[in-house]
Order: structure tokens, then C-alpha cells, then sequence
């Protein structure tokens, strides 16, 4: 069956909702997640002095797969530069015949100039005209040692150039083909410098990221982590490629696909390199983030059992973006969620919604939400350990907002979608005082939400001749139902008068004319217990059999 039809067959299995609105994409909370970006990594990375001060590049040969690694530099090159050295720097390259060594000493001086870490003069350093001559040095033909040094020096500025609000001015100047070029360097430096560039330039808007993929920027990234020639190499070019797959509008997916064998690849041979396989899991959830064809692609690539296998790491950076990916992937079809609940997803559930960060027992909720917004088969599977929904209950009632919000989503989603053996699970857990309670936080789209599925819970009690009223009016739900009648929109207000007048609306009023019965000793009417909207007082009146009025003759 196609996925359209799979979905018009999930539609069918909706009592409250459909499955549009029962399964949720990225985009319902895309302005929450705009938050958060330093939890995935800044977009765009500044490459410091500290880190290769000391070091040059050792001349590695023409060969593609060059090993080695940057060579102490000698002592006595230390100096630093500031922007009263500009000129100086300016006339050596500007030199009509000048050396290598000249340009690599000029070269250098501006990239120390930018690899300042508090206030680097980028502006005064594009003010010298030194930018253009950066982009050509990069052109610069040779296999040897001092060519490569030129070429590493120039990229390096420009890395840092291209880590700020200048981005632009490295795109203008044309740098984007000569960097994508250079990540076929015979050096691996090199290579890597220019794939922290280009990471640099497409992390800073849709537009340059499709520059760089138009460009051709994806094939050689990825040869570089097929054979990766030093862990720090891989680090970027993986870190590079997850700039290349983030940002809205999405990349075609036919220019980022070709990277998903090789982030299958390499999440089995260097799941070791925490930082590669953190980024490359935020890659995979920036590549899933959308419809059906982008997740059926991460599907078909067989990442989602890796991805899982992950989740036995407790450290938060890879458990985010993973949890992210699979609540991505189960926003899709219900093929889709079965495959990320047959790679044993459930089983890892409870930990995560006991982690300390907010953000994975948050992202956790979202991911079951859709999962309970599937098939009652998949609700079944939910449900088959009692202790999720317990863990979810008491998410919705203690937990942040933001977390009891998605929470809150799961129960709905049980609720409206589910049967009815699903949902007395749901109530025996405590679910309709976690329902009640959130209610009373007026935030429009949750109530909606929220009495939607006190509406089936109720229908199941009137179906069962269970008194589920009293348990709602027990929490002061019912208090609190009835102040949503005074809220501003419109929705709410309706939900709320429809539940009060369908499950607490008043009996026939008893007759004025009614004769009292005459016991001998006094006189009784039989009149009616006040129902909840009048008396709230009172018991529910499945509870309460009719009382006598009386009184002496």
C-alpha cells in the first residue's frame, strides 16, 4: 500500500481528530526550536590562534589519501600582528614579483590578525582590499610545502572572515568554486580548512548553503569522510556536511541524498568520534525534517537501527539529535513509525523521559505523541509497558511547560485516537487529573487540545455508565471548564459549553404542581439532586439517589 493510502487509512482510525492533526512536523514548533540553537552547535565556528598557532603544513604529495600532520613551527615565528601592520602587510603582497615565502609571511599576519579571539578588525581588514588577493592565493599552482602553507594560510583567513557577519563578502568575491576545489587538496589540511570554510558559508543562510551545493561542494565532502586522514578532518568535514543539510528552505534533496550512505557508513566505523557522530545525527535530523520522501529516504538508507543502537549513550549531545531524528521520522506515515518502533525505540523510552535535560524529555514526548497518533496497533505497542504512560502522567502535571505541553499531546492523542481498552489505560494512570490540569493555564492551542480528549474520555464513561464526571469535578475540573466559557477564543469557549451541556447539563426540572406524598406525619416531594452547573457542591448524581424533602404537619 502507498503511503497515501496508508495515511487516508489512518485518517479512518481518528474518533477527535485526524491524523493531520494528531501527527506534527518540525513546523508546529519551529519557533521554539530557533531557541536552541547552542544546543546544536553554533552554525558557524571561528578558528582560533591557540588551536594551530604552533603548526604548519608538512607537504604530503598529489595523492588524495595523504596522511601526516602540521609541523611545529619554529620558535622564533611568534609575532603578533595588529592593524597598524596592515600596510606593511598590503605592500609585501602587493609586491610586483614577490616570493612565496613574502606572501606567506604577509598572508599570515592578516590570518593572525582575524584568529584574534575578542574583537578580530575584520572590517578594517576588507577595508585594506586584502580579500580579492586572498581568494587568488588560493589558486596558487604547486604540490609543494610553502604552496600549501599559502593555501592553508589563505582559507584560514577566510574561515574567519566567513565565521562573522562578513559572510557575504567571501561569497562576492568568489571563493566558493576555488574552496570546493581545494577539497581535493593533496594536503589534508587544506582540505580540511576549506571544508571549515565552505561549513562557514552555507551555515549562514539557505542561500549561500545552495551556493555551495550548486557548486558541487557535497561529492568531495564526502570523499573526505569515506577516507578521512586524520580524526580532526573528520570532525569538520562531518561538522561542514551538517551545515549543508540544516536551514529552511530545505537543500533539494537530490543534492544532499548522496550523503546519507556514507553518514550510514560512518555511524558503524567511527562511532567512536563522539563529535562526527553528534553531527552527524543532527545532518540526519535536519535531512528528515519534512515530508514523506525526505524521511523515506533517511529510511531506506537503514540508519534508523544504527541511530537507535546510539541511544545506549547517555551523553545529551548525541541523545538530542537522535531523539529529534526519530520523532522526525515518526511524524511520517505509519510504515514509517513501525520502522522506528520495530528497531526497539520503546524500549529506551522510560530513560529518556527521566533525563536531566528538559530539552531530550521534551523531544521524547513529541516523538511518542506521533507514535500515539498512529495506528491502535502502534497505540498497543505504546501502551505495552505501563510504566510510559505513567512516566507521561506525571510529566503533564510536574514537569516545565514545555514539557507538559507535549506531554499533554501524548494523552490526547491516545485518547482521540485510540480504543477503548486504550483509553482506560490512560484513566486508571491518573490521565484526566493531568487534563484538568493543564487546562488551567489558558494557553488556547493546548486547551483545545486538552478537552478534546476529555470529550472521548467522557463519551467512553457515558458508553460504560462510569462516573468519570466526579472524578473530573473531584480536580476542579469541572470549575475550570467552566471558566473556559468566559475565554477569548472562540474554539475553546465552544469545546467547553459543548462538554458541560453533553456530560453536566441540567435534568428535567421537577413539576411546580407536583402533589406531596402524606406519610401521616409528613408531607415529601421528590425533587431532583442539583446537577454540576448549578450546584458543583453537590455529589454527581449517578452517585445520589432523589432525597426527600420534608417537614411536620
Amino acid at each position: 500500500m502507498d503511503s497515501k493510502g496508508n495515511a487516508s487509512r489512518t485518517k479512518g482510525y481518528k474518533k477527535g481528530i485526524d491524523l493531520d492533526a494528531g501527527r506534527r512536523r518540525r513546523d508546529d514548533t519551529r519557533i521554539q526550536l530557533r531557541k536552541n540553537k547552542r544546543q546544536e552547535g553554533l552554525q558557524k565556528r571561528r578558528a582560533m590562534g591557540a588551536q594551530k598557532e604552533e603548526s604548519a603544513i608538512t607537504s604530503t604529495g598529489s595523492s588524495f589519501i595523504a596522511t601526516g600532520s602540521l609541523t611545529t613551527i619554529p620558535a622564533s615565528d611568534v609575532k603578533s600582528y595588529g592593524v597598524s601592520d596592515i600596510p606593511s602587510l598590503m605592500a609585501k603582497l602587493q609586491n610586483e614579483a614577490p616570493s612565496k615565502d613574502e606572501l606567506l609571511d604577509a598572508i599570515r599576519g592578516f590570518r593572525k590578525m582575524l584568529s584574534q579571539e575578542k574583537n578580530p578588525p575584520v572590517q578594517e581588514v576588507l577595508q585594506s582590499g586584502v580579500l580579492p588577493l586572498l581568494v587568488q592565493f588560493l589558486t596558487i599552482d604547486g604540490s609543494d610545502e610553502l604552496t600549501y602553507k599559502i593555501h592553508f594560510e589563505s582559507a584560514w583567513a577566510l574561515t574567519n572572515i566567513a565565521s562573522t557577519d562578513y559572510t557575504h563578502t567571501v561569497v562576492e568575491v568568489g571563493a566558493i568554486p576555488t574552496l570546493v576545489q581545494l577539497l581535493m587538496s593533496g594536503s589534508p589540511d587544506v582540505r580540511e580548512q576549506s571544508a571549515w570554510c565552505l561549513g562557514n558559508i552555507a551555515g549562514d543562510s539557505p542561500e549561500f548553503r545552495d551556493i555551495v551545493l550548486r557548486n558541487g561542494g557535497m561529492a568531495p565532502l564526502l570523499q573526505n569522510i569515506a577516507n578521512p586522514a586524520s580524526d580532526s578532518l573528520l570532525g569538520n568535514v562531518v561538522w561542514a556536511l551538517s551545515n549543508f543539510c540544516r536551514g529552511k528552505p530545505q537543500p533539494d534533496l537530490h543534492l544532499v541524498a548522496p550523503a546519507l550512505p556514507s553518514i550510514s557508513h560512518l555511524l558503524t566505523t567511527h562511532a567512536t568520534h563522539k563529535d562526527a557522530i553528534m553531527d552527524a545525527c543532527w545532518a540526519l535530523s535536519y535531512l528528515s525534517d519534512g515530508d514523506e520522501e525526505r524521511i523515506q529516504a533517511v529510511v531506506d538508507a537503514g540508519i534508523v537501527p544504527k541511530i537507535v543502537n546510539l541511544l545506549e549513550d547517555p551523553s545529551s549531545s548525541i541523545i538530542i539529535p537522535i531523539v529529534r531524528l526519530l520523532g522526525n521520522i515518526v511524524s511520517g506515515n505509519d510504515i514509517q513509525t513501525q520502522a522506528v518502533i520495530d528497531a526497539g525505540t520503546l524500549k529506551h523510552v522510560r530513560a529518556l523521559l527521566a533525563h536531566e535535560k528538559k530539552s531530550v524529555r521534551k523531544e521524547t514526548c513529541w516523538l511518542l505523541s506521533n507514535i500515539a497518533a498512529g495506528t491502535k496497533a502502534q497505540i498497543d505497542t505504546l501502551l505495552g509497558n505501563s510504566t510510559i504512560v505513567q512516566k507521561v502522567v506525571y510529566l503533564a502535571q510536574n514537569d516545565e511547560w514545555e514539557v507538559k505541553k507535549e506531554s499533554v499531546w501524548v494523552l490526547s492523542n491516545i485518547a482521540t485516537g485510540g480504543k477503548d481498552d486504550h483509553i482506560k489505560m490512560i484513566i486508571d494512570h491518573n490521565a484526566i487529573d493531568a487534563l484538568c490540569d493543564i487546562l488551567q493555564v489558558g494557553d488556547a492551542k493546548i486547551c483545545i487540545v486538552a478537552l478534546d480528549a476529555l470529550d472521548q474520555i467522557l463519551q467512553l464513561g457515558t458508553r460504560f455508565s462510569m462516573d468519570l464526571t466526579g472524578i473530573v469535578d473531584e480536580c476542579d475540573g469541572l470549575d475550570t471548564i467552566e471558566r473556559l466559557q468566559e475565554h477569548e477564543n472562540a474554539e475553546v469557549y465552544n469545546k467547553a459549553v459543548a462538554i458541560i451541556e453533553k456530560f453536566f447539563g441540567v435534568e428535567d426540572e421537577a413539576d411546580e404542581n407536583l402533589v406531596p406524598n402524606n406519610d401521616g406525619e409528613t408531607f415529601s416531594f421528590g425533587l431532583p439532586t442539583l446537577n454540576k452547573a448549578t450546584d458543583i457542591s453537590s455529589e454527581p448524581q449517578s452517585q445520589q439517589p432523589l432525597q426527600p424533602f420534608n417537614f411536620s404537619v
